[in-house]
C-alpha cells in the first residue's frame, strides 16, 4: 500500500523520496538507501509499515535526518498506545499526526481510501492536502484518535468477517445448502457485508489485498492494553491466529472462509505449538521457525544479523549487528504481543567477549527495566563467517 500511496504523491507532482526495508524503485520518486536520507529534505514525512516494531524502528533509523518543522504523517496500523510512543520519540520540533486508513490496495491504487485521521487542528491542516490525495479525511480528534478509530472500526469489520465464516460452517455443519442460508441472510442487516464476501464464498479469496496475517495483528492490537475488554473480537483473533499458524497469513482475510474452523474445545481453538515466521523479519532458510510459541510462553530462535538476501549486516561490527538482532526480536516479541519487558531469560553468543561492551551498549537501550535472567558465553565461531553474535530469549506472550 505505502508503494501505491507514494506512487500518487508522484502523479499529483510532489517531490517523492521513498525507502523500503526491502528496497524497491518507484518510477518518478528518489530512492534513499537508508531513512534518515530519505526524511532529510522533506518537509512532510509519510510511514506505512506493518506493525509498532518496525514503525519503532524506522521512526529511530530516520530520528538524525529529521528537520525542525516537519510533520510526521503515521499511516500504519499500531494503535493509539503506539503513537504516543512515537510522539515521545520524535523531537519535539517534528509534529506528528496519526492517520490510518481503511481500504486495502485497489482503494488505494484509486486513491479512495479512508483517512483516518487524528492531531492538532494546525497539523491537519497542513497536510490536508496532501492526504486528500490518498482518499476521504474523517478527522477523528486529538492525536492517537485516528489509530484509535483504527481498531475500533476493525474489531466490527474483521470479527464480523469471522463470525460469518464460522456461521457458514455451522450451517453447512446442519446440512443446509450454502446459497440458501446466503440468500436468507441477505434479507437481514448482515445483507451488505453477505454480498459483499458472497464472491469470495463462492469461489475462494481473491489475490491478497488485505492479508489475514495483518488481520490477526490488527485485532491482537484491539484486545490488548488498558480498557480493551472485547470478548467477541477476541474470539476472532484466536480464529485468525489459527489460520495463520495453518499458512493462511499471506493470504486475503476472506481465505478465513476456506480455513478448517473447528469446535471449541481447548485441542481445536488452537495448535498446541505455534510456528511463528513474521513478515516483518528476514525469512529463515526453511531449517526452522523464528519462534514457537505453547500458550503464553514464547521461545525465540537465535537471530542473527543476516539481511534479506542471507548476507551479513554490519561486517566487523558489533554495534550494528546487534542493533539489528534486538530490531528483530522487538518485531518478533511485538507480532506475539510481547516485549522486552516480558523476556524471561535472554541467552548471548559471543565470538569476542571484548566486544561485550559493545553489545551491552545496545542492549540497555531495548532492556530498559529490571533486567531478565540471562547467560553470556563466548564461543569459537557462528554458522557463517562474520557473524560476530546471537542472541535468542524466552518471553511471556500476550
Amino acid at each position: 500500500m505505502g508503494a501505491l500511496m507514494a506512487g500518487r504523491l508522484v502523479d499529483a507532482g510532489h517531490k517523492v523520496t521513498v525507502w523500503n526495508r526491502t528496497r524497491k524503485e518507484l518510477p518518478g520518486a528518489q530512492t534513499a538507501s537508508s531513512p534518515a536520507e530519505a526524511v532529510a529534505d522533506a518537509d512532510l514525512v509519510v510511514t506505512m509499515l506493518s506493525d509498532p516494531a518496525a514503525v519503532d524502528e524506522v521512526a529511530r533509523a530516520a530520528l538524525p535526518g529529521l528537520r525542525p518543522g516537519t510533520v510526521f504523517v503515521e499511516m500504519s496500523t499500531i494503535g493509539p498506545e503506539a503513537v504516543a510512543r512515537l510522539r515521545d520519540l520524535l523531537p519535539e520540533s517534528v509534529r506528528l499526526v496519526d492517520a490510518p486508513v481503511l481500504g486495502s490496495l485497489q482503494p488505494a491504487a484509486a486513491g479512495t481510501l479512508a483517512v483516518l485521521a487524528g492531531g492538532a487542528p494546525e497539523d491537519l491542516a497542513r497536510v490536508r492536502d496532501v492526504l486528500t490525495i490518498f482518499g476521504t479525511i474523517r478527522e477523528a480528534g486529538p492525536l492517537g484518535a485516528g489509530a484509535a478509530l483504527k481498531l475500533a472500526v476493525m474489531s466490527a469489520s474483521v470479527s464480523a468477517q469471522v463470525m460469518l465464516a464460522e456461521n457458514l460452517a455451522y450451517a453447512e455443519a446442519l446440512e443446509l445448502d450454502r446459497s440458501v442460508f446466503l440468500d436468507t441472510l441477505s434479507g437481514t442487516a448482515l445483507a451488505a457485508l453477505v454480498e459483499r464476501l458472497r464472491p469470495a464464498i463462492e469461489s475462494g479469496p481473491p489475490a491478497t489485498g488485505y492479508s489475514l496475517g495483518l488481520a490477526a495483528k490488527d485485532l491482537r492490537l484491539a484486545t490488548e492494553g488498558p480498557g480493551a475488554v472485547q470478548t467477541v473480537t477476541s474470539s476472532a483473533r484466536d480464529r485468525l491466529a489459527q489460520a495463520a499458524g495453518a499458512g493462511l497469513g499471506g493470504q486475503d482475510i476472506t481465505a478465513i472462509f476456506t480455513a478448517p474452523l473447528e469446535g471449541p474445545s481447548p485441542e481445536a481453538a488452537a495448535p498446541a505449538v505455534l510456528k511463528i515466521n513474521p513478515p516483518a523479519v528476514p525469512a529463515t532458510n526453511g531449517y526452522y521457525s523464528h519462534a514457537t510459541r505453547t500458550g503464553d510462553l514464547l521461545f525465540v530462535s537465535g537471530q542473527v544479523a543476516l539481511d534479506e538476501k542471507g548476507e551479513v549486516v554490519g561486517e566487523g561490527d558489533m554495534a550494528r549487528q546487534s542493533e539489528f538482532i534486538l530490531g528483530n526480536l522487538e518485531r518478533i516479541l511485538e507480532d506475539q504481543g510481547s516485549s522486552f519487558d516480558r523476556v524471561l531469560h535472554v541467552r548471548t553468543f559471543l565470538t569476542d567477549m571484548s566486544l561485550l561492551r559493545e553489545y551491552g551498549d545496545v542492549r540497555s537501550r531495548y532492556f530498559t527495566g529490571e533486567p531478565p535472567a540471562s547467560t553470556t558465553v563466548e564461543v569459537s565461531r557462528l554458522f557463517q563467517p562474520g557473524l560476530l553474535i546471537e542472541v535468542e530469549v524466552v518471553a511471556a506472550a500476550g
